[in-house]
């Protein structure tokens, strides 16, 4: 099988996602994919015409986030209209699995050159969104629903939480570590390489830096907020009475009554706005071109696991991809676990028993936030800079998905 070699990737700055207090809130969304699409044809003298396709990752594709914005914003940001495009969606997955794919018809032989990433404003999402109806994964499918009964993924982390024993003290520690890192990382200009600035239609400047991150967070600040989906457990979802608490019990009966919640907005990820790409290219195509690669994709994979839960295919995702590659967790030097909940990271890092300073490095989507469809293409780009800031080789990214679901992707430095 040919190779699959990362060329380049980019992403935007993180901006906080509400309408009226957020640098990007006001942008449209395919403005936010055509600005890194537009940078990685400049950062690499793309001759745009030879892309083979534009396969991007946005998890809610309605209105202005609808209508393939993989194709529509290549030629928003000046692309050939020979480069075609595809818009994909698996939740938070969608920016993994968009690299998987291109780097899956690179590797096949069917395509030589492709751009992939993703986009989500979720202070769009969240201005559209019908705030009389409960959001629910099941798209409101009942026969589905008493198959596979869903929740909200908050009460899901704290149903995790309670399984697994564990507490908020943990879930803090975590949150107060990805802050910290998260300081580090942009005092010493850890994102530099791969940050692009977002411009206004008119040319001024909209946001050059990280705009969700609060360095002065503190262990004590961290324990002075008030957990947040208990407040969920009690809400009505459909005509039949379900509550998202009950959707939980009719699976875990043992948790009625008992769940500790331990999630609130500091130990949870951040709402915000972003986009990422990443430029992917065949050996014969480097050569022919003189790009130079940067990393190689090793090894994809996909995993399920219980969809009432939702949260817990990282690490079955995490031990396949290491299967197919060949490799161990000793012999990865930088993991990459999106932190849609602090429970999320912990029992990654306990389940694979890691050496926590191996896993996001960074900081996570606790300080950084967590731009849907964008994060896994976000996390790629994050864990190649740090392979070559630190001189590692290998790059392990993985991140739950609503449904039940994780994809996970090694890279090797080149």
């Amino acid at each position: 099988m040919a190779e699959a070699f990362i060329i380049d990737a980019c992403r935007t700055p993180r901006g906080i996602g509400k309408q009226g207090k957020g640098a990007l809130a006001h942008l449209h969304p395919q403005i936010l994919a055509a600005t890194v699409l537009a940078a990685l044809a400049e950062r690499n003298s793309l001759n745009t015409a030879e892309v083979d396709d534009i396969i991007w990752g946005t998890s809610s594709q309605r209105g202005s986030q609808g209508g393939d914005m993989g194709r529509m914003a290549a030629l928003d940001a000046g692309y050939d209209v020979k480069a075609s495009g595809v818009t994909l969606d698996r939740f938070c997955g969608s920016g993994i699995t968009s690299v998987a794919l291109g780097a899956a018809q690179v590797m096949s032989g069917m395509e030589d050159l492709v751009v992939a990433g993703g986009t989500e404003m979720m202070s769009y999402t969240a201005s559209t969104a019908d705030p009389t109806t409960p959001p629910m994964i099941d798209a409101g499918n009942m026969r589905l629903r008493a198959k596979h009964p869903q929740s909200q993924q908050g009460v899901c982390a704290d149903a995790i939480a309670t399984l697994e024993g564990i507490d908020r003290q943990a879930v803090d520690q975590l949150a107060f570590v990805s802050q910290q890192r998260a300081a580090r990382a942009m005092e010493e200009s850890r994102f530099a390489k791969s940050l692009i600035p977002v411009y206004n239609p008119d040319g001024t400047l909209a946001l050059d830096r990280e705009e969700f991150p609060r360095p002065g967070t503190t262990m004590d600040t961290l324990g002075e907020l008030k957990t947040v989906f208990d407040n969920y457990m009690d809400i009505q979802v459909d005509a039949e009475g379900n509550t998202y608490g009950s959707l939980i019990f009719q699976k875990y009966p043992e948790l009625e009554g008992k769940i500790n919640h331990v999630h609130h907005a500091g130990n949870s990820s951040g709402v915000v706005d972003g986009a990422a790409a990443l430029l992917l290219a065949s050996a014969e195509y480097t050569e022919k071109s003189g790009l130079r690669p940067r990393a190689r994709i090793v090894a994809t994979a996909n995993m399920g696991d219980c969809p009432t839960l939702m949260l817990n295919a990282p690490v079955p995702a995490a031990k396949k991809v290491l299967a197919k590659a060949g490799l161990t967790t000793d012999d990865i030097d930088v993991f990459e676990i999106n932190e849609a909940f602090s429970v999320v990271a912990e029992k990654f890092i306990r389940d694979l028993e890691l050496d926590r300073e191996k896993v996001n490095i960074n900081g996570g989507a606790m300080a950084l936030g967590h731009p849907i469809g964008a994060t896994g293409s976000i996390l790629i780009g994050t864990a190649l800079d740090e392979l070559e800031r630190s001189g590692g080789r290998y790059g392990l990214v993985t991140m739950c998905a609503a449904g039940g679901m994780a994809p996970a992707i090694i890279i090797e430095r080149v």
